[in-house]
């Protein structure tokens, strides 16, 4: 609000001074120099306008990755997979339904699936918790990772959280150890693991199934380490600058490929997935059926130091 403030007044400023012709007059005094002050003003406006924009479009990516109708992973398991099996448990405490995870078959190739589990209307979204996985649903996620690899099957996970489950229930429960486990136990597997990214990517809850061989993101989905709401109230303590913390954390993935983050963008249907999940399914499945084809050639060593090397690369940037 201030910056749009701003902009405003400058910008009447400088009209109020053409108007009134003040540059052409006070610019025939050689002791001043005013067209150096109007250009001044008018790359502030430029900058700030600029700005407006950038927040606003990353803001809108961050309300379309959460739109309530695009696909969900349920969606996306029924439209690519066959013969999907889910496995249930963590054979330590219980079931966590955020997370969904199991094997099925794509092209007549055998593989296995975790992602998370939002749900489509309320009373789905308070039994899964909004696809905010508690260590329970982690631990089982480890699990059939684990099946996987035994089997020598790849892994393909599916990234849609606001974040993990922040509750103290689920801090009693060993949510921070959950999550390092589970990111270390992905680094070390010798099987092909291909991430997507379908909608939002929050914090340590999507990083714990982000550890892959490939990432890829569909164009309106977004990846960060922290919620916009969650920057503006740390660094500005202002709700009112959820726009501008959106754009500073480069959660778009145009932003994430430009940063190589992650490999590939898919693009969605016109207007969004949601408007076709059909075809949305469709194009991401034969991304990945070429993807998995290639991965497969790749030995599990080497995919360990693939993955390795893709990880410690990140943060280098000019």
């Amino acid at each position: 609000m201030n910056d749009k403030k701003e902009s405003n007044e400058l910008m009447t400023l400088t009209a109020n001074l053409e108007k009134a012709n003040i540059f052409k007059g006070l610019n025939m005094l050689s002791k001043f120099n005013f067209r150096n002050v109007k250009l001044k003003l008018a790359n502030s406006i430029k900058n700030i306008r600029k700005e407006n924009r950038l927040e606003n479009k990353a803001w809108k990516m961050v309300e379309l990755s959460r739109k309530e109708e695009r696909p969900k992973t349920r969606d996306y398991l029924e439209l690519m997979l066959d013969d999907f099996i889910p496995l249930s448990g963590d054979r330590l405490f219980g079931e966590d339904k955020s997370i969904i995870a199991g094997f099925g078959k794509i092209k007549n190739k055998s593989v296995a699936v975790i992602g998370h589990n939002k749900g489509k209307n309320i009373k789905e979204r308070l039994e899964y918790n909004f696809g905010m996985p508690n260590p329970q649903g982690y631990r089982k996620a480890m699990r059939v990772m684990s099946l996987a690899e035994r089997l020598s099957i790849p892994l393909i996970t599916i990234i849609d959280t606001p974040g993990a489950n922040p509750a103290i229930e689920a801090e009693d429960l060993g949510q921070a150890s959950a999550i390092a486990n589970s990111i270390e136990f992905m680094f070390k597997l010798k099987i092909p693991v291909i991430v997507i990214f379908i909608g939002e990517g929050g914090s340590g809850g999507a990083l714990a199934l982000a550890i892959g061989n490939y990432i890829i993101m569909l164009e309106n989905s977004t990846y960060s380490v922290i919620s916009p709401e969650g920057c503006a109230a740390i660094l500005w303590k202002d709700q009112g600058a959820i726009k501008r913390a959106a754009a500073t954390l480069k959660l778009t993935a145009k932003d994430l490929l430009e940063l190589k983050v992650i490999d590939k963008i898919i693009r969605e249907p016109f207007g969004g997935a949601h408007n076709s999940p059909e075809r949305a399914a469709r194009i991401l499945k034969k991304h990945i059926e070429n993807k998995i084809e290639e991965l497969s050639q790749i030995n599990g060593e080497q995919l360990v130091k693939m993955r390795y090397k893709k990880f410690e690369g990140f943060g280098f940037y000019e």
